[in-house]
């Protein structure tokens, strides 16, 4: 038997088949553009989304079908799991109509609804609640703004589902939601594992609107007949609840105990650890952590995060445009080719990430990037670096608290692009003085949600048997205890960096 992952992207979609022994199969991407109806509104097309979803599915299970290690399909597809981004949610009716576009996380639409919720809730008891920290990321103030702004769509719509919960449902699935996901809502209780009234009735949400929040790895229906034919799946084939993205990253390197944590290199690098039993709010509050449920039962997490990727597309395109289009001629990774030109040891440089709105502790939205020390002899191998450890430090401040909140953290579990790079997790394990560990499959997410899969099916009598059964790891790159040396000192460089320039970096 083999197991379909789908991951669903602000930017892409995703589709993975794996064998139940975590062979990859086969993989299938598509990509599609945001909607900018206005400065500062950015939406999907789930019409659009939607049907590249589908045709993403299709090849994947086509070629998994045609190779040549699936010898006559004798693995076909059993079942399937969708995981997303989180917090944006699609409006549909009963029949399975798309009734409007979704607003994505960075929309600027909802803030006027934040005061109202603050002094409705109060931090403290939302966090005791929901275990987030308010802002306008969220469905709840998103939900408000349509209801107010598009009565038509917000009266008109049976649910508002999440993007797991969205595909699942048009592939054929009951409407539902998987709580690490229904976190992100705001609405969420998390120690009932219902939606909150409270919450709902302060700011006036109707919750019949909402999906079932359900564990995620539950089976929630079959893919329905013409679905199925369309897409070369087998009649009956099971479809599961997922899970948030940065959860079935998690399960796709294996995180799923207490004191290990997920570092997702992407275009936002996301440290995310594992814990069990909540954790006290005031504490959490202080460091800007938040808790979801894991897709792992009876686990929390929290996220630590600032852009990662995203900086060094920024330094690609800012100081080696011809190197890229001259990698890309050649069949080479310029990102390669570039990390061979960084020095030996620390940079001579610091960068600090504050090239957008940055994430916890402090999640500062009018500051400004810094590039320090530069010279006549700086190389654009040391602004390279510089850049790489500047991530790492940012994540170092909140690390080095967590052990506050009584949340261990002892090896970090590496994903995403960015884990390619040796050099770039070696600097990470000195830095953070953590072993890490590279994922040898990539694309964890899809992994993870297959995992689910197969737990929702009866594959694997839990999660950690799924684990244990599709999961195998790579590299681990321990801390270098000279390394680690030489960044505690600039450590304490990099930190004051911020509080003796933040009043020039307002924009």
């Amino acid at each position: 038997m083999s197991f379909l992952g789908i991951d669903v992207g602000t930017t892409g979609c995703k589709a993975s088949v794996f064998s139940d022994e975590g062979e990859s199969l086969a993989f299938a991407y598509d990509e599609y553009d945001m909607v900018r109806p206005r400065p500062g509104w950015l939406e999907l097309d789930p019409s659009d989304v939607w049907a590249r979803v589908r045709r993403t599915i299709g090849k994947a299970v086509k070629a998994a079908a045609q190779n040549p290690r699936n010898t006559a399909m004798q693995n076909p597809v059993t079942s399937l799991a969708v995981s997303s981004m989180g917090e944006s949610m699609v409006p549909v009716s009963r029949d399975r109509r798309i009734l409007g576009n979704s607003l994505l996380l960075i929309d600027s639409r909802g803030e006027e609804y934040l005061p109202l919720l603050s002094s409705g809730l109060g931090a403290e008891k939302l966090y005791r609640i929901n275990g987030n920290i308010l802002g306008i990321q969220f469905s709840l103030p998103k939900l408000m703004w349509i209801r107010d702004h598009t009565p038509e769509i917000y009266a008109g719509a049976w649910k508002f589902l999440l993007w797991s919960g969205f595909v699942s449902f048009m592939l054929g699935a009951e409407p539902t939601v998987d709580y690490s996901l229904a976190n992100r809502t705001l609405l969420f209780d998390l120690d009932s594992c219902t939606w909150s009234k409270e919450i709902a009735d302060i700011a006036g949400i109707d919750l019949s609107k909402l999906p079932d929040p359900v564990a995620a790895g539950t089976r929630i229906g079959t893919v329905s007949g013409p679905i199925a034919e369309e897409l070369g799946l087998s009649k009956g084939t099971a479809i599961v609840a997922g899970a948030h993205d940065q959860c079935a990253n998690a399960l796709g390197c294996g995180v799923t105990d207490a004191g290990f944590g997920m570092s997702g290199m992407g275009t936002y690098l996301t440290i995310m650890p594992v814990f069990v039993g909540r954790k006290p709010p005031e504490v959490m509050m202080r460091w800007g952590l938040n808790t979801e449920h894991h897709a792992a039962p009876g686990r929390f997490v929290s996220f630590i995060y600032n852009q990662g990727g995203i900086l060094l597309k920024w330094y690609r395109d800012t100081f080696a445009r011809a190197d890229k289009e001259a990698s890309e001629r050649a069949g080479r990774d310029v990102y390669a080719d570039l990390v061979g030109e960084i020095p030996a040891g620390p940079s001579s440089v610091f960068v600090l990430p504050h090239f957008t709105v940055t994430g916890p502790p402090e999640f500062v939205t009018n500051s400004a990037g810094v590039i320090s020390g530069l010279k006549l002899d700086t190389t654009r191998g040391d602004i390279l670096k510089g850049i790489m450890e500047g991530v790492v430090f940012y994540h170092k401040t909140v690390v080095d608290s967590v052990a506050d909140t009584g949340i261990a953290l002892r090896e970090l579990r590496a994903v995403g692009g960015g884990s390619k790079s040796d050099a770039w997790l070696q600097i990470s394990a000195d830095i953070l003085g953590k072993p890490i560990v590279r994922a040898r499959v990539s694309e964890a997410g899809s992994l993870g949600v297959a995992i689910l899969a197969g737990v929702g099916t009866g594959a694997f009598r839990s999660v950690e048997d799924g684990v244990k059964a599709m999961v195998s790891l790579g590299e681990r790159f321990e801390p270098d205890p000279a390394r680690q040396r030489a960044y505690g000192e600039r450590f304490e460089k990099y930190r004051a960096l911020w509080p003796l320039m933040k009043d020039y970096l307002r924009t």
